[in-house]
């Protein structure tokens, strides 16, 4: 009989434990009750404190800050394991990328985000959120060429992406903030080693366009300074007269007595020593 009584207490004890739990600075709490009447989630959002929490109930913690997380082939970057997005070209390609999201939850809005998902946010973001966005990437993608996505197209990927994400979880409770590639893109080999010689031939050749466009420029400058050289002698050479040069040579005289003297039509050529 002591053994039966003592078991009872024992678990009647265990049902009614409680324990006490914080909701940090920086996010906000869901406490959701597992068995009996209120079986589902408490009616109001927990704000920072502390609160008692029982064996029949489980508290949720949710970041009203931002967030980061990123999912990554290499655990080097923050994933623990392979998380890169395999991305379908309209070729039919596979492009494989390394993709960073920041985040937040509304506070206002913690117990639907639950309701909605009935997941902890890390298995919001490594579920929920990564499929969202692998799915829109192919979407998107699967209108454009490896060559676009590979070269300028990969920032309008993103943008739009980003835009779509973030029209499909606000009315959820996730505030996405931000998409972003982490790294270069990981195409086949033979496709990346065409690409990257197609590019390169694409820089030698602007480089070539610049390079004679500023020689036609050059050429253009050093022909306007000639003309306008020519032009200004040309010009003060008109106004070379006869009474002019009589005058230059005038006003360069010693006043000594010329050399000699040579008349012409009444004109005196005066050559000073």
């Amino acid at each position: 009989m002591k053994k039966i009584i003592s078991l009872f207490v024992i678990l009647f004890a265990t049902l009614f434990a409680v324990d006490c739990s914080k909701v940090p600075a920086g996010y906000v709490g869901v406490k959701v009750y597992l068995l009996g009447s209120n079986k589902g989630v408490d009616s109001e959002e927990l704000k920072i404190g502390r609160y008692w929490i029982g064996i029949n109930e489980d508290l949720y913690l949710y970041p009203t800050f931002t967030k980061n997380y990123v999912w990554t082939a290499g655990s080097d970057e923050g994933s623990y394991e392979n998380e890169s997005i395999d991305i379908q070209t309209k070729e039919g390609l596979t492009v494989n990328a390394d993709v960073g999201i920041q985040f937040r939850i509304d506070p206002t809005k913690a117990n639907e985000l639950f309701q909605t998902y009935r997941k902890g946010i890390d298995e919001i973001t490594d579920v929920v959120l990564r499929n969202a966005v692998r799915d829109t990437l192919n979407q998107l993608a699967s209108t454009m060429t490896s060559e676009t996505i590979y070269g300028a197209g990969k920032v309008d990927l993103i943008r739009q992406t980003t835009e779509k994400i973030q029209n499909e979880f606000k009315s959820k409770g996730i505030l996405v903030e931000k998409l972003y590639w982490i790294g270069v893109m990981r195409l086949p080999d033979r496709i990346r080693v065409a690409l990257d010689a197609k590019i390169e031939a694409i820089q030698k050749s602007e480089q070539r366009e610049n390079e004679l466009r500023e020689a036609v420029a050059q050429a253009k400058i050093d022909k306007a300074r000639a003309e306008g050289t020519a032009n200004q002698i040309r010009q003060e050479a008109q106004q070379l007269t006869p009474l002019t040069i009589q005058k230059m040579w005038i006003e360069k005289w010693n006043g000594k007595l010329p050399d000699w003297v040579t008349g012409s039509n009444n004109m005196m050529m005066v050559t000073p020593k």
